[in-house]
């Protein structure tokens, strides 16, 4: 079954700025077709140039650590061994997991996770190895970059007498920190907290891919920042932060992950928030163009660069899913908790057949332990709320608000976006494209003053649907001296109103 997503009617896009005839194309036919970088706030475009870890990296982190001279024991030999029976690079992974060990950083070793592995006897195996040659140290299995694989986790044994039990905090005493501190208690005072890095994704979201990447590296989703998500059928470019984990660590998982890549590390004093961002480029290929003739596509392509256009938030942010977003958003701000919830976890038309099944058997049994094992990790809010249902049955509040806040978020803020489409439909509407009126936002270049006139532009009036009656309207004027900085226009024209999202004028 075909997934049915929002139409630009149901979202508040109704109007056009032209009267052309246009033409019609095919968006994102190949999910390359659709490319994003985001644009920071000193306007630069975030590239992915380098996959490496900086260089100066060991030093720093050794001036605060401790000497490992003394007492350090040697197991290159199990190593070696290891070595043939999991490959070169989880043999690396393990030795330099083993180095951070012996430097004295028991508190600020995080668990590793190997290479994907879907041979169950080979799982075992591994297992066994690590019983036998590393007492120190425990093994589980986690979930794989996808929902098929399985990859062994390593971690220090907190029950062994040596590791006293440093690392043994229970998980509800970390879980009201505003960052998930485990292994992060001896980190240098001269480095910044937070590692900067460049997120690059093929063909996913931001939170499915940054569950991929918190679950390589052990940590909990709201260790993450980012000042915008980006579209999943596409490929994008964005900055992440990511609270006190190594650079070397995270670009050591590029050779594991498909169809993203991580580089361009930098460590800092804050994290990303969502908002801080100049705004995104886009560089777009249409494809299967249908027109009466080529002159209408030029006309058209140069109708945009001379006009602009009406600033409307496009499909993408009510979702890629047969439920738009901002339903979600609504039921969140009218309080109704149980309504977003059941929203949240219902069947929906076009899913995998995995997830659909998992949806379905939710909805029939209310089993949350049998629904959580058929969920795929990547389902980060479905998850967080089954979570602490599981063990707050009924507490639809608490469930909602243990989904990720930069998740949680964007229901509210696509409930924002339809609230501004059908705002800049009835502008359009009312007072047409030509002139700015009392109550635009505008962006003074020079801190010129202009004039203000509220009128209709009837050619316009023509492509919406209903009309407003322009005969009582009186001639409004005034002067306008303010410039406005981070704001987003009703409209984007190059002469009367610009907005920071998708215009370089």
């Amino acid at each position: 079954m075909a997934m049915k997503t929002a139409e630009e009617h149901e979202v508040g896009i109704s109007c056009f700025i032209s009267d052309l005839p246009g033409f019609r194309g095919i968006l994102k036919q190949r999910y390359s077709d659709f490319i994003v970088n985001e644009v920071d706030r000193d306007g630069t475009v975030v590239q992915l140039s380098s996959l490496d870890a900086p260089q100066e990296e060991p030093e720093s982190f050794q001036e605060n650590g401790t000497n490992t001279s003394d007492n350090v024991v040697s197991y290159a030999s199990q190593i070696e061994s290891f070595k043939s029976l999991a490959g070169d690079s989880d043999a690396v992974l393990l030795e330099e997991f083993i180095n951070k060990i012996n430097a004295g950083g028991e508190d600020g070793v995080s668990p590793i996770v190997l290479s994907p592995d879907s041979d169950k006897s080979h799982r075992k195996a591994m297992h066994n190895f690590f019983k036998e040659n590393f007492k120190f140290l425990v093994t589980d299995v986690v979930d794989g970059p996808d929902a098929s694989s399985k990859c062994i986790r390593v971690r220090l044994n907190s029950a062994e007498p040596n590791n006293k039990g440093k690392n043994s905090k229970k998980r509800k005493e970390r879980g009201d920190k505003p960052f998930d501190s485990r292994g992060s208690e001896n980190w240098p005072k001269n480095v910044g907290k937070f590692l900067r890095f460049h997120l690059y994704k093929e063909n996913k979201d931001t939170h499915e891919a940054l569950g991929v990447i918190g679950n390589m590296l052990s940590v909990q989703p709201k260790s993450f920042g980012f000042a915008g998500t980006k579209d999943k059928r596409a490929v994008t470019t964005q900055r992440v932060t990511v609270y006190k984990q190594r650079a070397s660590r995270l670009a050591s998982l590029n050779k594991r992950l498909f169809g993203i890549k991580l580089g361009d590390f930098c460590y800092v004093k804050e994290g990303l928030c969502l908002g801080q961002l100049l705004g995104n480029r886009f560089t777009i290929t249409l494809r299967g163009i249908v027109a009466d003739s080529e002159d209408i596509i030029k006309a058209s392509a140069d109708a945009l660069g001379r006009h602009g256009f009406i600033n409307y938030f496009g499909l993408q942010r009510f979702g890629s899913g047969s439920l738009p977003t901002h339903l979600i958003g609504a039921a969140l701000l009218q309080g109704e908790w149980k309504l977003a919830v059941d929203m949240i976890l219902d069947p929906r038309d076009g899913e995998k057949s995995a997830i659909a099944k998992a949806r379905k058997y939710y909805k029939e049994s209310s089993d949350v332990v049998g629904t959580l094992k058929q969920l795929p990790r990547y389902l980060v809010a479905e998850r967080a709320v089954l979570q602490t249902l599981k063990t707050s049955p009924g507490n639809y509040l608490q469930a909602l608000k243990s989904i990720p806040r930069t998740l949680r978020m964007l229901y509210v803020h696509s409930y924002q976006s339809y609230l501004w489409n059908h705002a800049a439909s009835k502008r359009v509407q009312k007072y047409g494209t030509e002139n700015v009126v009392l109550g635009d936002l505008v962006y003074c270049k020079e801190n010129s003053t202009g004039k203000v006139t509220e009128s209709v532009g009837s050619e316009y009036a023509e492509d919406c649907s209903g009309r407003y009656d322009s005969n009582n309207e009186d001639e409004i004027s005034g002067e306008i001296h303010e410039e406005i900085d981070s704001v987003k226009s009703l409209v984007c024209t190059h002469d009367t109103m610009c907005s920071l999202e998708g215009c370089r004028c």
